[in-house]
């Protein structure tokens, strides 16, 4: 009778290996970070991520296009805003003509079957480079989650399928979901951070 446990008869067949292997990885499985910048004609590689690429919204919808064409159908936006744009309160991530809302569109006019989450946080657009509005040393949190529900909202209405927080606000997913709820983006998904850590990558 020995060995009572025999793995192999579950590596028998190929009928049976498709049946009970773990995970089948295909190009519906991956989400491709895009980080965009604004300008005209940019590729700026990123020090930190040798051979991958910050994209002027020109430079993304070939890139989108040519991501497609591999069988790639998700993308994940991130944007380098300018200096000059940032201020304590958020002001250019509510901005429906920002360039994280120009990105979304681009994507969605060049590959409208594209599937576009998007990076929420105040950090892009903080002058201090925190996630949250700070006063007097601290972060305010309930002010900084409401701020966030607004951006998560502006990048549902320029498109986006999901919206996913990298934050570490208390309390902004239900501000979040109830502000999309209430504007009639029912639809909208929000992305857990924490499936994003799967994608190896820091945010830049």
């Amino acid at each position: 009778m020995y060995p009572l446990r025999r793995n192999r008869r579950l590596r028998t067949t190929e009928s049976i290996r498709n049946l009970v292997q773990e995970t089948t990885l295909s190009p519906n499985d991956f989400l491709v970070p895009l980080f965009v910048v604004e300008g005209k004609g940019v590729k700026e590689e990123i020090a930190s991520m040798p051979n991958y690429y910050r994209y002027s919204l020109d430079l993304l919808a070939k890139e989108v296009k040519e991501l497609w064409s591999m069988g790639l159908k998700s993308v994940l936006l991130f944007v380098k805003v300018p200096e000059n744009l940032k201020d304590n309160s958020g002001t250019e991530a509510l901005n429906t003509e920002g360039l994280m809302q120009r990105a979304i569109k681009t994507v969605k006019d060049t590959v409208p079957n594209m599937l576009v989450m998007t990076d929420v946080a105040l950090d892009p657009y903080s002058i201090f480079g925190h996630d949250g509005i700070v006063s007097e040393g601290k972060i305010l949190n309930d002010d900084s989650s409401a701020v966030l529900a607004e951006m998560a909202l502006s990048h549902a209405k320029a498109g986006a399928d999901f919206v996913a927080p990298s934050d570490m606000m208390d309390g902004r997913i239900f501000e979040m979901r109830t502000l999309l709820e209430d504007e009639g983006f029912h639809e909208t998904g929000i992305m857990s951070y924490s499936a994003k850590y799967a994608l190896s990558l820091i945010h830049i």
